[in-house]
């Protein structure tokens, strides 16, 4: 495994919240700059996780700064970065089927295909990376790096046409902007996950997203606050879950296209073993859902505690 830079960036207490958006995607933009050369091969895997993770973190950097940098001012840069990672996707989808599905049951399943199924998948792996080397060597990529880059370094979106009220979020500190980011994403993931029906995919998937934007958000102010780390921690048994249940929705049109015009009918009987393995899989998790909501219900708020760097809370711990 390649050692690669933290996820997070360092943020200060008494920085300018421009300052922090700075930080925050220069810091992402470098980690992606860091894992191209591992992105171009199967052989280290992470390097498109973690390309993919970085444009996700930009992306939902732009969104969380949202009130004091509008959208009109970045929805370019993020219809560009949504381009360009889903260029990763296809890549990503059949390196988590291999680890997380096909790998694990190789020699277990009493059903022949599986090595015929197991080539076809590799070779379509293939294709998929051969379309990340092109991405990554692509004019559109370079421009968006130098362009994005400069971007950011300028702090450009302070040239933009802003409201006084988006000013003066700019300028403040990002201790309080983190605290009501961080309550509201927050709500969302409760109001998501009350009573959510398990067995409704879109509204399981509602809440993998809610959460997914509380976990970045949680992670790009982790340094203002002592112990975040701790309730990222709580998060985790819940995001497994659920990401379980996205492999699954996605393995399934993943097989139909790997498997188009096959006429032995031996590999599609074998991806539908695999299918429903992880399927069982998963409604074995499913059990232990409401032992791990209440884990993250029930964790403290590091963001109402005293900040790392000094700043003081107010009201409303838990």
């Amino acid at each position: 495994m390649i050692k690669k830079a933290k996820k997070h960036a360092h943020l200060d207490s008494y920085i300018e919240v421009s300052h922090a958006i700075q930080t925050i995607l220069r810091h992402q933009l470098d980690y992606l700059t860091e894992w191209e050369d591992a992105a171009r091969s199967p052989d280290e895997v992470e390097g498109v996780h973690q390309s993919r993770v970085a444009f996700r973190r930009m992306r939902s950097a732009l969104a969380i700064f949202r009130r004091a940098i509008p959208k009109t001012v970045t929805s370019a840069w993020a219809q560009q970065m949504s381009e360009l990672a889903g260029q990763l996707g296809k890549a990503r989808d059949l390196d988590v089927f291999i680890d997380e599905a096909l790998g694990p049951i190789l020699g277990r399943l009493p059903l022949p295909g599986e090595e015929q199924l197991e080539v076809l998948v590799r070779q379509h792996r293939e294709r998929a990376y051969e379309g990340v080397r092109t991405m990554l060597d692509s004019d559109a990529y370079a421009r968006f790096k130098q362009e994005f880059g400069a971007w950011v370094d300028a702090r450009e979106w302070e040239k933009a046409e802003l409201t006084d009220k988006q000013r003066k979020l700019l300028q403040d500190t990002p201790v309080s902007f983190a605290r009501k980011v961080l309550d509201r994403q927050e709500r969302r993931v409760l109001e998501a996950g009350t009573n959510v029906n398990k067995h409704s995919a879109e509204e399981m998937h509602r809440l993998r997203i809610e959460c997914k934007k509380l976990r970045y958000a949680a992670e790009f102010f982790l340094p203002l606050f002592d112990g975040m780390d701790e309730f990222i921690g709580h998060m985790k048994g819940l995001q497994d879950l659920l990401g379980v249940m996205h492999d699954v929705a996605v393995m399934r049109g993943l097989l139909d296209e790997v498997l188009e015009g096959v006429r032995d009918p031996e590999p599609p009987g074998y991806a539908g073993g695999i299918i429903g393995w992880r399927t069982c899989t998963y409604h074995q998790l499913l059990e232990s859902f409401d032992e791990r909501w209440e884990e993250l219900v029930e964790a403290k708020h590091p963001w109402w505690k005293k900040s790392s760097s000094g700043s003081h809370s107010g009201e409303g711990s838990k």
